[in-house]
């Protein structure tokens, strides 16, 4: 594959691309952005071996996005605590360089990648404080760290209780990606603004936020990104009562499918987290899938 078909997959149009061969590409770059695709389809344990290698090229710019790639990684799987030494070593192995990537394959893109993922971490872990100062800490020089940066800062006011200061953030976010034809970062962004509305709860932001994650949660299914169809589901089954059992039913596959996926480390700890609604597995029983819950976070 071109770097130009492994960047659509990524960060553009076709997000469901088939990119199993170029994990055996000599280049560092097409490696870590199949690896990206992966993760984004679910694909955990097959990026992980392939992250695991990256984290040590000899480019610190490719080594940092492969760490802060897998802790985002083990974030979706509601592992903060083994992500958080990932972010910190993405952040620590940056050098600054005069490259810059209109996707924020660059020094900047890698350190903001790193810094939020450290505030998401912070998150997962209720210090609240501690992630709006590393959030602070963000500058964006890309459109993919805008929308990740938005992202954070909707889940640290919904965290916060705040649903209402986290629509604008949410909204900025979906903009931008729905702007770009990120396929994959609009649908998640999707998520993050139509959650944001359900919580807050006004009559036509919760119809509005509704009607944004059935929508999302179909075009997901479509492209095999199984990461957003559990969440997603869950948001509907909690606000959506003619959809609860259906919606329960596919959060339910979706979930095992992720947990199929992953690496045997990453399934225990998933089953452990939190985060991770595994009662689902377990018993077919609704879990307390409250939106303000951190599953949203990338």
């Amino acid at each position: 594959m071109t770097e130009e078909q492994l960047r659509r997959a990524a960060f553009g149009d076709q997000p469901g691309g088939d990119v199993w061969p170029a994990l055996s590409a000599a280049s560092p770059r097409t490696r870590w952005l199949a690896a990206v695709v992966l993760g984004g389809q679910g694909h955990y344990a097959a990026a992980a071996t392939a992250l695991d290698a990256l984290r040590h090229d000899l480019d610190p710019v490719i080594a940092s996005l492969a760490l802060s790639t897998r802790a985002s990684h083990h974030r979706q799987l509601g592992a903060h605590h083994l992500a958080r030494p990932l972010d910190g070593a993405a952040l620590v192995e940056l050098r600054e360089t005069g490259t810059q990537d209109q996707d924020g394959i660059d020094a900047a893109g890698a350190r903001a990648d790193a810094l939020l993922g450290l505030a998401a971490d912070s998150l997962g872990a209720q210090r609240l404080d501690e992630a709006r100062r590393l959030l602070a800490r963000v500058e964006t020089q890309s459109w993919r760290s805008e929308v990740r940066k938005g992202w954070v800062t909707a889940e640290i006011a919904l965290a916060s209780g705040l649903a209402r200061e986290a629509v604008a953030p949410a909204e900025a976010a979906y903009e931008v990606a729905t702007s770009r034809k990120a396929l994959r970062h609009e649908l998640k962004s999707a998520l993050v603004l139509g959650t944001s509305l359900v919580v807050w709860g006004t009559p036509d932001g919760l119809n509005r936020g509704l009607e944004l994650v059935e929508c999302e949660l179909n075009h997901s299914a479509q492209n095999g990104l199984q990461p957003l169809i559990w969440p997603s589901a869950l948001v509907l089954a909690s606000h959506a009562p003619t959809m609860g059992a259906t919606a329960l039913d596919r959060a339910t596959k979706a979930l095992s499918c992720v947990l199929r996926r992953a690496d045997p480390v990453s399934r225990r700890v998933a089953l452990d987290s939190p985060w991770v609604p595994s009662e689902l597995l377990r018993s077919g029983e609704p879990p307390n899938a409250d939106p303000q819950a951190n599953f949203l976070t990338d």
